[in-house]
């Protein structure tokens, strides 16, 4: 009689890995036909027409993204973000002008601000990610109001602190220098700089933490400690810097010749350089490895980012920038702009495990309101990445 062969000698097909590579193809001499009449179209409306810049430079971008050979496509529509830049600007007027009136009115003002701007955030997010699409299907913020509260948390809460403090001795007596007012204020400050770092994990973790795409849905491995890490090396960089300025300085001093001396016109321009100097060198070493800690810490059931950024590259280049765009009087700026997108992107690669196509797909709302579209870039932050 025929014996089935034992199941138990077939092992299961081992999971499909594959690597997915990110690759940007824009070009500086079309980006730079954009960003002029881009430019242009915003000096002439005052303003107003930069939530429609943002889209056609989103949709150029976008469109010159291919993660695994599939490129991304954006589809938002400026309109919505037209009515949020309109808000945040009447948002930004209250703020100014109540500050103009009273310590007490532009702290309510600014508590005002403060109540707002999480939401805004959190709306911005979603309408960004769910005008997203990738292999046909539209990216998704999951986030929720309340979380995007307590990420905020840790810099609100001292950051009042020094407002009230601020508001409180301006009223009282704005020539003394001591006071309660003052010590609010100063211990505002203090948990401000204490709590900087730990405020940068706790909005890259609510990001990251949100994004989903069909059924997966993010995961942020990157400890707070680490972020402390970061900005501690980063402090210690600058103030190795600032010794070696100084150095330099009492060096030039020391080498006076008698009869000569160093001008103050000199020595606004060794200032003004050496200041430069700091952030070109400074800021692409933070900017590397904090692309690189938390696009390395995040994934997903099925999806693993990691980034290799190199801090070298990234500084060279941001030295051939700054250099071309100032003989250039700023027309190099979408060259650079571009050249920097395509090394930051292309340092980033995705490991699949599994089968894509075979993901399910949740059921998708489209993202229609756009009112915090703009809350990251106006109060200077760069939520994107």
């Amino acid at each position: 009689m025929y014996e089935l062969p034992d199941a138990g000698c077939y092992a299961a097909p081992a999971p499909t890995v594959q690597t997915l590579a990110i690759r940007f193809t824009g070009s500086g001499s079309e980006y730079f036909r954009i960003w002029i009449v881009n430019l242009l179209l915003t000096l002439l409306t005052l303003g107003l027409y930069l939530p429609f810049a943002k889209v056609r430079r989103l949709r150029y971008f976008y469109a010159n993204t291919s993660v695994g050979g599939q490129a991304l496509s954006f589809h938002g529509r400026p309109w919505p973000m037209f009515r949020g830049f309109v808000l945040l600007l009447l948002l930004a007027g209250a703020y100014g002008l109540a500050g103009r009136f009273s310590p007490l009115a532009g702290f309510l003002a600014y508590l005002l601000l403060c109540a707002l701007w999480p939401a805004l955030w959190r709306s911005g997010l979603q309408f960004r990610l769910g005008n997203t699409r990738w292999r046909g299907l539209r990216l998704s913020f999951q986030g929720d109001l309340a979380g995007a509260y307590k990420a905020v948390a840790s810099l609100y809460i001292p950051a009042m602190m020094l407002m009230a403090g601020t508001a409180w001795q301006a009223w009282k007596d704005p020539m003394a220098r001591t006071g309660a007012g003052v010590i609010v204020g100063m211990v505002g400050l203090v948990g401000m700089v204490l709590l900087s770092p730990c405020f940068l994990a706790c909005i890259k973790r609510y990001q990251h933490v949100g994004y989903g795409y069909a059924d997966q849905r993010g995961q942020f491995l990157a400890g707070t400690g680490k972020f402390y890490g970061l900005v501690l090396k980063g402090l210690m960089a600058s103030l190795l810097f600032l010794a070696l300025a100084v150095g330099i300085g009492a060096g030039l001093t020391m080498l006076q010749k008698p009869g000569v001396t160093v001008t103050p016109a000199i020595g606004v321009g060794i200032g003004m350089f050496g200041y430069l100097l700091y952030f070109m060198m400074v800021g692409p070493w933070i900017t590397a490895r904090l692309q690189n800690l938390v696009w390395s810490g995040t994934r997903s059931e099925q999806l693993e980012f990691h980034s290799t950024l190199s801090f070298r590259r990234l500084l060279w280049l941001t030295m051939v920038n700054w250099l071309l765009t100032a003989l250039t009087l700023s027309l190099y700026r979408p060259f650079a702009a571009i050249r920097t997108a395509r090394l930051r992107l292309e340092a980033v690669s995705l490991t699949v495990h599994g089968d894509i196509e075979a993901w399910q797909v949740r059921p998708q709302q489209e993202a229609t309101d756009a009112t915090g579209e703009a809350a990251g870039d106006f109060f200077g932050f760069d939520m994107g990445w």
